[in-house]
């Protein structure tokens, strides 16, 4: 189908249903970090380390203001940590073993992962199992996306905001931008939508690639330089390697920071509604072939004024990208802190996930 942003055509109402839907999104987060903690310490103890790169471990307090939190990977702390947070990828793999048996009394364990559905095998070994998940699902028990807008009069509010980038509404020059079109991709599969997606679109538009299939990244190949690239172009292909429910990754905030509209692959779009104004991204979905859709890209090029209309939202938000793995770690510990009391277990991990 056409979506309202492309045709223009459901503007009216749509500002207060945005906020509405962005404001539930926030809420839940800002709970999560003011919601009252017991006064008692706790001790975390990090199970391994994500993709077994060692990282050093945060200070909550100094960083995020969150007290009481003491992180360690020291497996001799097991009996006495009150919380213990195992990376799906390694013990689902087989790289690492769970904790062992028997488990410290009242100890809890939480389930991290950061992979889609698609990318997360072995789920069924871990009914039962743990008593927290920790991931971007926006119904985790600890939930902390992979990206999320700050209205601009609350950026001040809580500790994480301090690392807010604040968004800017585009000059003019902004807008006419000299390159159209790109994507950064590092993993290539033919068995990808996303890939069937620009096999497509590079039939009627120039889409430069960039990444192990493309031309080579800047040397300094980290998010800051993927945002200086992206910020060249008007348009970002935001393609997620799967479709599942709040999976919206790096990727679409990386072209929110650098000014690009995102063109996005992924859930639908009433979920990135969730995540985003319904104007602030151009959905596949919108259009009922690649061809229309790029033949709406090219349309923008030529008329800034309609360009403006998927850029104007900017000016009254900051978008704060959580910093991995330091920011899980922390608010884990925090959450810790404030359900010291509870002891069931997640019986559904693999219903649920994949749901």
């Amino acid at each position: 189908r056409y979506g309202c942003v492309a045709l223009g055509s459901c503007r009216q109402g749509a500002t207060l249903i945005m906020s509405d839907r962005l404001g539930r999104l926030y809420k839940i987060i800002i709970t999560q970090q003011w919601i009252s903690a017991e006064n008692s310490a706790v001790t975390l103890l990090i199970w391994t380390h994500p993709f077994g790169r060692y990282r050093k471990l945060p200070d909550c307090s100094a960083l995020f203001q969150i007290d009481g939190c003491t992180l360690t990977d020291d497996e001799r702390a097991y009996p006495q940590a009150d919380a213990v947070i195992v990376h799906h990828r390694e013990v689902a793999k087989g790289t690492a073993e769970l904790p062992p048996d028997p488990r410290p009394s009242a100890q809890k364990w939480i389930w991290m992962n950061y992979e889609s559905p698609a990318h997360t095998p072995r789920l069924w070994r871990f009914e039962g199992v743990f008593n927290l998940t920790l991931s971007y699902r926006t119904d985790s028990d600890i939930f902390l996306p992979y990206g999320y807008l700050i209205p601009r009069e609350r950026t001040d509010r809580t500790p994480q905001n301090r690392y807010a980038h604040p968004l800017h509404t585009p000059s003019h020059s902004h807008l006419l931008k000299p390159r159209l079109l790109a994507w950064v991709i590092s993993n290539w599969s033919e068995s990808h939508a996303r890939v069937t997606f620009y096999y497509q679109l590079r039939r009627y538009v120039q889409v430069d690639v960039f990444g192990r299939a493309g031309r080579p990244l800047p040397e300094d190949s980290g998010g800051g330089s993927v945002v200086r690239l992206v910020g060249r172009y008007q348009f970002y292909l935001a393609l997620e390697n799967s479709q599942h429910t709040d999976y919206i990754t790096e990727k679409l905030w990386n072209a929110v920071l650098a000014g690009a509209v995102p063109v996005v692959l992924g859930p639908s779009r009433k979920n990135y509604e969730r995540f985003l104004p319904p104007e602030a991204f151009i959905h596949v979905d919108d259009f009922p072939s690649v061809r229309g859709l790029a033949r709406y890209l090219l349309m923008l090029r030529r008329n800034p004024v309609r360009l403006r209309r998927h850029l104007d939202w900017r000016g009254s938000y900051s978008v704060h990208q959580p910093v991995f793995w330091a920011e899980h770690y922390c608010t884990a510990c925090r959450a810790v802190r404030r359900n010291r009391r509870k002891t069931d277990v997640v019986k559904d991990l693999t219903y649920w996930f994949r749901s």
